[in-house]
């Protein structure tokens, strides 16, 4: 299927359930791309903030007005390109984000689950605890064949990744189809 072609700046989401690697990554590739980088975790309600440090998976409805509010960011940056860490972890949810943005490039970023959840009960003063995994990963739907984007395995040094997404974005801007 044919997909309109990225602006001439990316516009990025670099996707997964939480401990994936998507900030770390997204802020080397928009530090290497030169354009603006944000964290869907900054969009985030109060609310929604103390529903998941409870433990308490959020729902759709929880979702939509922050999805909303992301999509809004990457519309806003359509012409300048950007680079957005979300977990975009339902085809729905990705949905939301090229209502906004309809050239938006998906990075998922995949792996061992073992591996995704040492980095979570490994990490200090975040809101996500190791018990929301299992959710996460239920609810995740990979990319589909017809959406813009490209899967990479988180295993890989920061490096590689940005190196691996920038070599995906390239082929995909020059001919303007997906995947």
């Amino acid at each position: 299927m044919s997909v309109s072609a990225p602006s001439p700046a990316p516009l990025l989401v670099v996707m997964g359930v939480a401990g994936s690697g998507k900030s770390t990554v997204g802020r080397a590739l928009g530090r290497r791309l030169g354009i603006p980088f944000a964290d869907a975790d900054d969009f985030h309600s109060g609310a929604n903030l103390e529903k998941m440090a409870a433990g308490v998976a959020l729902g759709d409805a929880d979702r939509l007005p922050w999805l909303r509010a992301v999509g809004a960011w990457l519309g806003e940056h359509r012409g300048t390109g950007g680079v957005m860490s979300c977990s975009a972890l339902r085809r729905a949810y990705r949905d939301v984000l090229r209502e906004a943005a309809p050239t938006v490039f998906f990075v998922h970023l995949h792996g061992d689950p073992e591996v995704i959840r040492a980095r979570v009960a490994g990490r200090s003063g975040h809101f996500m605890p190791e018990s929301l995994i299992a959710s996460q990963l239920e609810t995740l739907e990979p990319l589909g064949p017809d959406e813009h984007g490209v899967a990479v395995d988180l295993n890989r040094p920061v490096g590689e990744l940005v190196d691996a997404c920038l070599a995906a974005i390239r082929p995909a801007a020059s001919s303007g189809t997906s995947r």
